[in-house]
Formats: structure tokens, C-alpha cells, sequence
């Protein structure tokens, strides 16, 4: 087989969920494969989109099937693959195509909801510092020489200040080079792959944010089993697919032991999941009513919709607390600042009057 010209980047959640809802809406209309990707290259007018999909034609032309030349291209998730691997082996393409569009949607929704919880703060904390270096650095000088200048002297604190704001303007390059330092490492957190998976780690240690990080891989994990079970698939072989998709460790290893308890102890799909209560009572029972009816995949979308929605509050809850309180933070910083040396200088003012 011909060398692919292979990108280097892999595809975002909102680029896997728009190739998935085009070549699913083609399908459906009952375009083949090879004509489908064909006609979503005559649309492209990217050039990393064309190599991609130039590469996939490349592939099906030699007889492969749709899967093996998205696996060729390396460019798609290893779950988006296989999920198109059973979704041509079951006939359900189309189906199958339709559930990722709508599984990597959320994806993308909620890394960019967990985007802007961060970014809001970090801008905050920014302009935080940025404002006391000016204040420190600049402002407090002034005041400085206008007591002088009135044959008094400042307030301890406002010393401080000054002597702080001495040494820092001394340090001027250094505390640039510094504070470039953090707003790249921001970056790198909020936008890089690596980044997002320190974010993710720390999310999962830090207190405050642990629960909300366990329910996150919890709907991630429902949304996936949903799709596999969408699909045919049993629950031991989606447990074993779903389980790469949660990067929390301690859902991951609740997944391990409801396997285990399927595989050694011979226990149902809904026993498992009581025993390692991955999910609350609640839609523990829900998965229940779910098998005894044959509409478990609908039972786990169900769940799936309600964590996104209690993540979606949650979320906003958190953000709705760190504005005020960032506000309020800077508010009092630099009024303490300036009425340390306010005070004095009325003081000062008003005995000449």
C-alpha cells in the first residue's frame, strides 16, 4: 500500500463531530462509502481537511473498508474507530455515525465550558497583578515625594510599599520574563492536549473539584456505554471499549471491578454497576429498569443527559462564585493600597488647613 501522507495533528472533538454528522447525512441517502468521503473532499477548502480525506480515499480504493482507512489516517480517536468498525459489521453505519456526531458535540461542549471556567480567572488574576505592580511600582513614588515634599513621612505600611515597589522596579525584566513564563504555561494549560491533561489530573486530586470531576467521567462513561449498546454490542465488550474513554482513576477502576464481578462472579450489568456504585442509587435503578425492559441503551442516554445537565450548573455555579469574589479580592487590594496612603495625606492636609 501506497505511504499515506500523514498530518501530525490529531482532529479536535467539534472537527470529529462535523466529519461524523456530513458522512452520516451522506450515508443515509445512500452514498457509498468512497463517493461519500469523495464528495466531502470537493467541499473541503482546507488543505490539512483535503490531505486527510485525499489519504482516506487512497485506502478505500484498494478494497478497504471505511474504519481501516480512518485508522490509516491516525489523525481519529481510537473510540471514534471502533465504533465505526462495529458499526460496519453490524450495518448500523449510519446510526453509528449519528450517535458519535452527537457524542463528540458534547465533547467538545463541555471541554469548552471547562475552557471558559478557567479562562475567566486567569484573566482576573492577571489584571490582579498587573494593577498592584502599577500601583506598587508607579503610584506609590508619587506619593512618596508629594510627603516629602510636605516634611512628613509615610505610614509603615506605606513604607513597605514603597521599598517593595523599589526592588521590584530594579527587577523589572526579571518579573516580565516571569510573569511571560505563567501566561504561556496558561496557555499551554487551557489549549494543549498535555495541558488538559494536567488540568484534568489536578481536577481529579484537588477537593473542591473532585466530585464534580467523578461526575464528569460518570456521563462520559453513560454516553459511551448509550453508543456501544446503540450498536449491539453486549455490556462486558462496552465496558471493556467505554473504560479508555474516562480519565478519572477512581471511575476507571470501579469500571475494572464491575468487569471483573461480570467475568468471575457471573453478575448482571445493573448488579456490577450497585456493587461498584459508579452511578447514585437513583440511576443505578434506572439502568435496572432499563435491562429488565431491553432498553438499556436508552436508560444510559437518559443518564447521560442528566449528568451533563447537573455538570452544566455546577459549572456555572463555580463560575458565578469566582467572579464576584475575584472582583471583591481586587476591590479590597487596591483600596488598602491607596487608602494607606490617602489617609495620611488628608491627615496631612487637613492639620496645614
Amino acid at each position: 500500500m501506497e505511504t499515506l501522507n500523514r498530518p501530525l495533528k490529531k482532529l479536535n472533538d467539534h472537527e470529529v463531530a462535523v466529519f461524523c454528522s456530513q458522512l452520516s447525512m451522506l450515508i443515509k441517502g445512500g452514498v457509498a462509502p468512497f463517493e461519500a468521503v469523495s464528495i466531502l473532499l470537493s467541499d473541503t477548502k482546507d488543505k490539512e481537511g483535503q490531505r486527510i480525506l485525499n489519504d482516506m480515499m487512497m485506502v478505500i480504493n484498494t478494497g478497504e473498508k471505511l474504519h481501516t482507512a480512518m485508522e490509516e489516517t491516525q489523525v481519529f480517536p481510537d473510540y471514534c474507530v471502533h465504533m465505526v468498525t462495529i458499526g460496519e459489521e453490524s450495518g448500523t453505519l449510519d446510526t453509528v455515525l449519528d450517535a458519535l456526531a452527537a457524542f463528540y458535540d458534547r465533547e467538545d461542549a463541555l471541554r469548552e465550558m471547562i475552557r471558559n471556567a478557567l479562562r475567566y480567572p486567569l484573566v482576573m488574576i492577571g489584571i490582579m497583578i498587573l494593577v498592584m505592580f502599577v500601583l506598587i511600582t508607579r503610584v506609590m513614588p508619587v506619593f512618596a515625594q508629594v510627603f516629602a515634599q510636605l516634611g512628613t513621612g509615610m505610614n509603615a505600611f506605606s513604607e513597605s510599599l514603597l521599598e517593595l515597589g523599589t526592588r521590584l522596579n530594579r527587577s523589572s525584566l526579571l518579573i516580565v520574563g516571569v510573569l511571560c513564563v505563567f501566561a504561556l504555561l496558561a496557555l499551554f494549560m487551557i489549549f494543549a492536549p498535555a495541558g488538559k491533561r494536567m488540568i484534568a489530573r489536578f481536577a481529579a486530586w484537588f477537593p473542591p473539584t473532585r466530585k464534580l470531576h467523578e461526575e464528569v467521567a460518570a456521563g462520559r462513561f453513560a454516553s459511551g456505554m448509550a453508543l456501544t449498546l446503540k450498536s449491539g454490542m453486549d455490556t462486558y465488550q462496552s465496558l471493556d471499549l467505554v473504560g479508555n474513554l474516562v480519565d478519572d482513576r477512581v471511575v476507571s477502576e470501579k469500571i475494572l471491578s464491575a468487569k471483573a464481578l461480570i467475568r468471575e462472579k457471573g453478575l448482571t450489568f445493573p448488579e456490577a454497576l450497585e456493587k461498584t456504585a459508579i452511578f447514585t442509587q437513583l440511576y443505578t435503578r434506572m439502568v435496572l429498569v432499563g435491562f429488565k425492559s431491553g432498553s438499556m441503551d436508552q436508560s444510559m442516554q437518559q443518564i447521560a443527559l442528566h449528568y451533563e445537565k447537573e455538570t452544566d450548573r455546577k459549572i456555572a455555579n463555580i463560575i458565578a462564585v469566582i467572579e464576584p469574589t475575584l472582583i471583591i479580592l481586587l476591590s479590597l487590594i487596591v483600596g488598602m493600597i491607596l487608602l494607606s496612603v490617602i489617609l495620611p495625606l488628608m491627615g496631612v492636609m487637613s492639620s496645614i488647613g
